[in-house]
């Protein structure tokens, strides 16, 4: 058995304060929508622990929330046409995590929309290694007309079906856990209701991790539209 467990307080935010100095940021690396194209630049968890911040990732100054900033128009990887500012699951000794379906991991958030164009991931368990596939297992998904839709991927080579679990007015305050339990099921709670989604077998090869923040569903030439996203609480945790 093992469990590493990295959490926060909402109540102990300091508007003040750079997101490292509210948030437990050791167990996680950020990717901004800049850089050379392809190629996003990256922040590591000791930069972020040390106060790192900027325009994409930074303090709410009237409540502490940490805030990701996407814009329509950023850098983004090979594999996506959109940008995004947001965080990817690292281990505490800094090598990238890649953990088995077996056992239990969760993910869970308490935040808010402060804007979007079209539609935000916020939450997400992403293949790492363990074959080609550079595919979700899951993204959760908040669209600008309130809906909250999960996103399940049918398997590593594509195509995702998507699950209306709830809707939340734009700005309002909102939580999910994201958990997968015994290897083959998903557990996905939006504001204490829970949904579960079978893990097809073709993904058992696979190890995983997660990500949190805002990789925004759109693109264009625009630098102001896009998808702002404020995080009060993010916790994972993983056992078995």
């Amino acid at each position: 058995m093992f469990a590493l467990l990295s959490s926060t307080s909402a109540d102990a935010a300091d508007p003040t304060k750079p997101p490292g100095g509210n948030f437990d940021l050791g167990i996680w690396q950020l990717q901004e929508p800049v850089g050379s194209p392809g190629s996003p630049t990256t922040i590591s968890s000791s930069r972020l622990e040390g106060g790192f911040e900027d325009s994409y990732f930074y303090t709410d100054d009237r409540d502490g929330a940490m805030v990701f900033w996407a814009p329509e128009k950023g850098v983004t990887t090979p594999n996506s046409n959109y940008a995004r500012s947001e965080l990817r699951e690292m281990n505490r000794d800094g090598s990238a995590a890649n953990w088995s379906l077996s056992g239990n991991h969760k993910l869970s958030a308490t935040l808010r929309v402060i804007s979007v164009t079209k539609n935000v991931c916020v939450g997400q368990i992403h293949l790492g290694s363990g074959g080609s596939s550079t595919k979700p297992l899951i993204e959760l998904y908040y669209h600008s007309n309130g809906d909250i839709v999960a996103g399940t991927e049918n398997s590593p080579d594509g195509g995702q079906t998507t699950h209306t679990v709830g809707n939340v007015s734009i700005g309002k305050t909102w939580t999910y856990t994201i958990a997968v339990s015994g290897g083959h099921t998903i557990d996905l709670t939006v504001n204490g209701s829970t949904t579960h989604y079978s893990i097809p077998s073709s993904f058992d090869p696979y190890k995983q991790y997660f990500k949190a923040g805002s990789y925004n569903q759109s693109s264009s030439d625009s630098t102001t539209n896009g998808a702002r996203v404020g995080f009060y609480g993010l916790t994972v945790s993983h056992s078995g």
